[in-house]
């Protein structure tokens, strides 16, 4: 990081992740740059809790599930850095990555970066989801964006205080890259090799996509709607 002292805080959403919690809070260790390390655990019916602490990283056990937005609003709570990154909990040692995502900020290129991954190995939906969040961020803001649901996520601490409480559903990407532009903040995709849990097609998965379309829409008409 550069010469005056930057603090990193990590913040892992994470619900039933048991499988690669572990492996992603090691990798994120092993970089070097992180300073704290929030594994947020929603309610998770599994060991994310109890693997997450054997790991190293501080955990916030939810009493309830409050969704992944509302994961992170509990986050930041507890959070201490002035730079914030978000990561999911399923990336294992590919989450190693995000040190591509922290140097623009830091060097002061950009006040958010996306990680942007490379095509899916496994084939999922048809990609209705990821077309209406593209749309929807355009037509907002005018920005392009390639990996529009992508939740690996780095930015300076007052863009996230600026914006406001994150949704909680499926839509939380969605609406805050629709909100950290239309405030003016300079938003940077970042091409990185990571990649995580994907769903098929099968019946959870499409159950998973339309929920996530579900939230998609709403968070759009939100912002259609209701000035944030």
């Amino acid at each position: 990081m550069d010469s005056q002292k930057q603090f990193l805080t990590v913040l892992i959403p994470a619900y039933n992740e048991s499988l690669s919690i572990q492996a992603t809070i090691q990798a994120i260790k092993n970089s070097g740059l992180a300073d704290q390390i929030v594994v947020i655990n929603d309610y998770s019916q599994d060991d994310t809790s109890l693997l997450a602490k054997q790991a190293g990283a501080e955990v916030l056990d939810l009493p309830r599930n409050l969704g992944k937005g509302g994961a992170l609003n509990c986050g930041m709570k507890i959070a201490k850095g002035n730079i914030i990154a978000l990561i999911d909990g399923d990336l294992g040692k590919t989450a190693a990555e995000v040190s591509k995502l922290i140097e623009p900020v830091v060097s002061n290129k950009a006040d958010l970066t996306i990680g942007r991954f490379p095509p899916a190995k496994r084939k999922g939906g048809f990609g209705f989801v990821t077309l209406l969040a593209r749309k929807g961020i355009r037509g907002f803001t005018g920005l392009e964006v390639t990996s529009p649901l992508s939740g690996q996520r780095v930015m300076r601490r007052e863009v996230l205080e600026k914006i406001g409480p994150l949704e909680s559903g499926f839509g939380v990407e969605v609406g805050m890259t629709i909100d950290v532009f239309r405030l003016g903040f300079r938003v940077k995709e970042v091409p990185v090799l990571m990649s995580h849990a994907e769903t098929g097609r099968n019946l959870a998965g499409f159950i998973h996509r339309g929920h996530q379309f579900w939230d998609v829409i709403m968070v759009l008409l939100n912002r259609l709607f209701i000035k944030r």
